[in-house]
């Protein structure tokens, strides 16, 4: 499923305009990518977390020329898989 095709079912299943089911899609999106940028977990009970990893410098390989370079740290966000979610996918 994608973003156009969660706001038509949201939509659909409480009978309220496509352009009201965006902006309902697109706050809750929105609220999750400011609370992550401002160092936050975000918890959805069912459904999981998100959090930030931190990862440190390390040494990794240019594919080209295959000569060692520096990966500078960074910051990438995560998804944890709630056990709610995991058993319905797992049946």
């Amino acid at each position: 499923m994608n973003k156009s095709e969660l706001i038509e079912q949201l939509s659909l299943k409480k009978d309220i305009s496509n352009k009201k089911a965006e902006d309902v899609v697109n706050i809750v999106f929105n609220s999750l990518a400011e609370a992550m940028s401002a160092g936050e977990r975000v918890e959805i009970r069912g459904l999981g977390s998100f959090v930030i990893k931190d990862y440190d410098t390390y040494t990794g390989r240019n594919p080209k020329t295959g000569e060692p370079i520096t990966v500078r740290p960074k910051k990438l966000p995560f998804f944890k898989v709630g056990k709610e979610l995991k058993e319905r996918v797992l049946g």
